[in-house]
């Protein structure tokens, strides 16, 4: 989009088996900036390895590991994905290119390639969120698991949620700012082996992302 390109930001804990299939599907003049959270399995080690910019934050939670790396980009336009192989880079490109034609935000709807890739208990609480913000006047059908978005406008927005509530927050708010968003279908696949699902991987992680969202959704 401009000479300094597109920063991808990378959450990332425990991601190493992971990262090399990730980083390899990055398009051309997309960098990745990997924010480790607390890794004990090398990955801060295996992203610089592969080229990828580190940094850490020690804070644990999905939302303090994007907000620092969206304050660690340098690119007027922002990305962000999930580092555990679920979802392609690849498909990156039209949300970039949406956010370049007046969208003030693209944002991805995971499409499975199987239906036990995605558990049905995550599909059923993912549905009936996004019912919710299509009910608030966002025209979306999943809680953005890949976005895209200028940085400057994201800082702006002023999400604060430091945990998981932290995209949906980030919905909500861009819906009340009256920003244009646009979705778009997205490969969603089997996340990479030796890796496990901070949400749906434990009932502890479903139970810390219910209280999250349902925080989000109060205030």
């Amino acid at each position: 989009m401009n000479d300094l390109g597109v920063d991808v930001v990378l959450p990332c804990l425990d991601e190493a088996a992971a990262l090399p299939g990730v980083l390899a599907a990055l398009p051309p003049g997309y960098r990745a900036l990997v924010v480790d959270n607390g890794s004990g399995d090398g990955s801060p080690e295996v992203a610089a390895e592969l080229g990828a910019k580190v940094v850490h934050e020690p804070r644990r939670g999905y939302g303090a590991a994007v907000h620092t790396g969206l304050e660690a980009a340098t690119a007027d336009v922002v990305c962000f994905a999930d580092a555990d192989g679920s979802l392609d880079l690849g498909d990156l490109p039209p949300l970039v290119a949406a956010v370049g034609e007046g969208a003030d935000l693209a944002v991805g709807k995971r499409v499975p390639v199987r239906r036990e890739v995605w558990p049905w208990h995550a599909r059923a609480g993912n549905a009936v969120l996004s019912l919710l913000l299509r009910s608030r006047g966002l025209p979306v059908r999943d809680i953005a698991p890949l976005r895209a978005v200028r940085r400057e406008d994201l800082l702006a927005l002023d999400v604060t949620d430091r945990a998981f509530g932290y995209p949906l927050e980030l919905l909500v708010k861009a819906q009340r700012a009256g920003w244009q968003v646009r979705e778009f279908d997205v490969t969603y696949r089997e996340r990479a082996k030796g890796t496990k699902s901070k949400v749906s991987g434990s009932a502890r992680g479903t139970l810390r992302a219910v209280r999250d969202f349902g925080r989000v959704l109060a205030r």
